[in-house]
This record gives C-alpha cells, structure tokens and sequence, in this order.
C-alpha cells in the first residue's frame, strides 16, 4: 500500500520544484510569486495536472535521438523543412554565385547583399517577435512561406529570361530579410506548440540537424545542377518549389494537436514589456547574453575559414570546400548528440561557449592543414551546442504568451552581432594575419562567456533585490 501511494504521488522531474506550498503551509508573497513565475512556462496539461493531483500522467520525454518524429505535426513539419533547407542552400549558392556574375566578381557587391539580407532582422527583429505572439503561429507563417517562395519564383523568372539586373538581387535580399523578422522567431517559437515542452529540446536539435544536413547537401547539389543546367536561374526556380513542402506539411496539420496560446490582444508597451521580461529572469537572460557575445565571432570564424584555407596553408579550391564541408559535418554530429538530451543546462551551454572559444584559439594555432581540418569538426560540434542549448532554454523558460517576443529577442542578438565582429576582426587579420584573427576571436569569445555570466548575476541580483522589497513592502501594509 505504501508502494501504492507513493506512485500515486509521484510527479514528473519539470513539476517536482514548483514550489509556493509545502506540508500544507503557506510560504508568503515570495513563494507565491515564484510559484507563479515557474507555472507561467509550464503547458495547459501540466498546470491542469498540477491544480487535480494528477501531476504523474503527464509523462516524461522517452529516449531515443528521432522521438519528435512520433509527433504527427512535427513529422510533417521536419519533412518540409529539410525540403526547405536544402532549397534554401541551393538558392544561397546560386546567389553569391549570381552577385559575382552581375558585378563582375565584385566582393563589395557580395557583401552588400548580405548585409541588405540582415539589416531587417537588426532593425525590426523584436516587432517580428510582437507579431509572433499577437497572431496564430500556422497561419502566419504560411503567409512567410508563400511570400518567400514567391520571391524565389520572381528572381528565378528574371534570371532565366535574362533581365535580372544586380539592383533586382538587392532588393529581394532585403523584402527575404523583412519577411524573416516575422518568419523566423515564428517558427521557432512554434515548435514548442507542436511538440511540447517534454521534447522541444530533442525537436531543436532535430531542426539544428536538418539545417546542416542541408548546408552540406544544398550548395553540392547546387554546383552540379548550375553546372549541368547552365546557370543559376533553375536554382531559384527549384527553391520556390521547395517551399510547397512546407506548405504541404503545415496546411495538413491536426490543429486539434497544437498547444497554442491566445493570441496577444494589440497593446501599448508590448515591445518594453518583453525586454523587462528577459531583464527579470536569469534563466532567459544567461542564455540570451551567451549567444550575444558568442555571435559576435561566429561569422567571423566561418569567413576565416576561406582566409586560413588559402592564405595560411596556401589550399585550392576544393581543399577549401573540404574545409567548409569539415565544420559543417562538426555541426551536424552535435547537432545529432544534442538531440539524445532531455533538457540542456546551464553547464552545458557554458562549456559548450567556451568550448568554442578554445577550439577558436587551437584552430588558429594549428601548425599542419589536416590537423586544422580535424580541429573544425569539434569546433562546429561546440558551436551547434551552444546555439541548440541556449534555444531549447530560452523556449522552455519563457512563458507561452510572452514566446514570441523571447524568441525575436533572441533572434535579434544572434544576428545583430555578425555586422560588428566580422568587420572587426576582418579589420584585425588584416593587420596581424588569419592566425591572429582567428586566435583574438577565441579570446574575445571567452571574454563574452564570462561577461555574460558576470551581468546575469549582476542583474539577477538587482531583480531579486527588488522582489525581496515588494515582499517586504507588502508584508508591512
């Protein structure tokens, strides 16, 4: 019998800590307050278990690297992405390669476009998130993926009928850019209401995968087919078929099975509301300031790659896209190991940080081109763990209603950084070498871990002061 009700008792590890009751006493306003900060993140079904005492049928995420594939929603919506993904590649490849063509292999012109694709994200990022949480998440990103799919369609026609112009690549870099602001913290966000919060870190790291798989797969399937076609043209045009996967997969969905949370109803402040958000809670806030700091070197090292591959170790070209093919086979694998883990922690995302700086610094040192080879697969390993923690933990940790402006957050500060750090220590490896470049980007990427740890505690404490005030304050009166 003693048996008997202790498994009746028994509550799933996410439940067990929730505190603001125990032995059947109250512990006051801060208990309470924490309770309510810690059920803000738990799901419907969880909070509906908690309030019945029936806490023990929420079961807890099984083994196993594919478990989110049991899921009908996601299965469809893994399927079209790595549709998606490999056309995104292949459309990435044909456009550099496009830019060059148009401006005579001018290097500015490459950059220009990048940057027009990423200025939206820095400039309207955290109204994308807004968006994100004051719409339905399917909807909306069906309406992302069909405007997207026509700008491939549109750039692919130009080309293939020869009147595409450089000026036409400019402008459909920065309306793909102004799509993302509302796309992609949107669909990160949405996974969570596929999934669940039992497997959102294993559906993380299967989409993690999915997109190195295509960074591998896409720019090789790309340079056969540019070759055997005769330009670039068919590549856009295969991207906006691709994008009929997605389409596919997410009209056919069971709305019936998504956990999604009312809609935000429209409001003023929502923008300063989710900022104070992240500033009140350390656990969305270490995450958030890693990524920060960490972004800002990410780009720089995968330019880096090209400089070591050639000027340092004097590499051609197909030594070059070795080395490319050797990171992203580093990404994929941690990708892979990420997703056999339940639930990251803070451990893991600050090892991994600055795992990945020190991989910078040996990566820089290295004396040979196959060991250099050797050390980017470890070095893409670290880095997709950092990405795949930090996201799985912003997501876990924010509550539904307040999801999407987390995730524009969060999107924000992992772009906003390449435009700085990329010319920066461009401007560095100028001076001192691709080695030195490489090896002040490690050191400066496990400053930012540490910087990060030092403001969340910094911060935290000023929050925890504050509540410590009110609790007081309201105790008083």
């Amino acid at each position: 019998m003693g048996a008997v009700r202790r498994a009746e008792t028994r509550r799933p590890h996410s439940l067990r800590a929730v505190p603001g009751k125990k032995r059947g006493k109250t512990l006051g306003l801060r208990g309470r307050l924490r309770r309510r900060r810690i059920a803000e993140t738990a799901t419907a079904d969880e909070l509906q278990a908690v309030e019945s005492g029936t806490a023990q049928t929420v079961p807890e995420a099984q083994g196993g690297m594919f478990r989110s594939l049991r899921n009908y929603n996601y299965r469809l919506f893994a399927i079209g992405g790595v549709v998606s993904n490999v056309g995104g590649w292949m459309q990435r490849t044909a456009q550099d390669l496009l830019v060059l063509d148009l401006t005579n292999g001018s290097a500015v012109a490459l950059g220009v476009t990048t940057a027009l694709q990423f200025l939206p994200l820095l400039l309207f990022g955290l109204w994308g998130g807004m968006l994100a949480d004051r719409y339905p998440k399917r909807p909306l990103l069906m309406v992302a993926q069909s405007l997207m799919g026509v700008l491939a369609l549109t750039m692919g026609l130009l080309v293939v009928t020869g009147n595409a112009q450089f000026w036409h690549v400019y402008v459909m870099a920065f309306v793909l850019g102004l799509i993302s602001c509302v796309e992609v913290p949107t669909r990160q966000s949405f996974v969570v209401e596929m999934v669940g919060r039992k497997d959102l870190a294993n559906a993380v790291a299967l989409n993690a995968s999915s997109f190195n798989l295509a960074r591998v797969v896409g720019p090789a399937v790309a340079g056969v087919l540019i070759s055997a076609l005769g330009g670039t043209g068919p590549m856009f045009l295969v991207n906006a078929v691709s994008f009929g996967a997605v389409l596919s997969g997410l009209a056919l969905m069971r709305a019936s099975e998504l956990t999604a949370p009312d809609p935000l109803p429209r409001a003023k402040g929502q923008l300063r509301e989710g900022l104070r958000y992240v500033l009140d809670r350390p656990d969305l806030l270490l995450p958030i300031l890693v990524v920060a700091f960490v972004s800002l070197f990410t780009q720089s090292f995968s330019m880096s790659i090209a400089l070591m591959a050639r000027q340092v170790f004097g590499a051609g070209a197909s030594s070059f896209g070795l080395a490319s093919s050797m990171f992203a086979v580093g990404a994929l694998g941690g990708a892979l190991l990420a997703a056999r883990r339940v639930r990251p922690s803070p451990k893991l995302l600050i090892g991994g940080a600055a795992s990945f700086g020190v991989f910078q610094i040996v990566t820089g040192l290295a004396p040979w081109y196959p060991a250099y080879l050797l050390l980017l697969i470890p070095a893409g390993v670290a880095l997709i763990t950092v990405n795949t923690a930090a996201n799985t933990s912003v997501q876990l940790a924010a509550s539904p209603e307040m999801r999407g402006r987390v995730m524009g957050i969060y999107v924000l500060v992992m772009t906003g950084g390449a435009p700085i750090g990329a010319p920066l220590l461009g401007w560095v490896a100028d001076l001192g070498g691709p080695r030195m470049g490489v090896v002040i980007g490690g050191v400066l990427s496990l400053v930012g871990v540490g910087a990060a740890i030092m403001l969340t505690r910094t911060i935290g404490r000023r929050s925890h002061a504050a509540v410590r005030g009110t609790a007081a304050a309201a105790a008083g009166a």
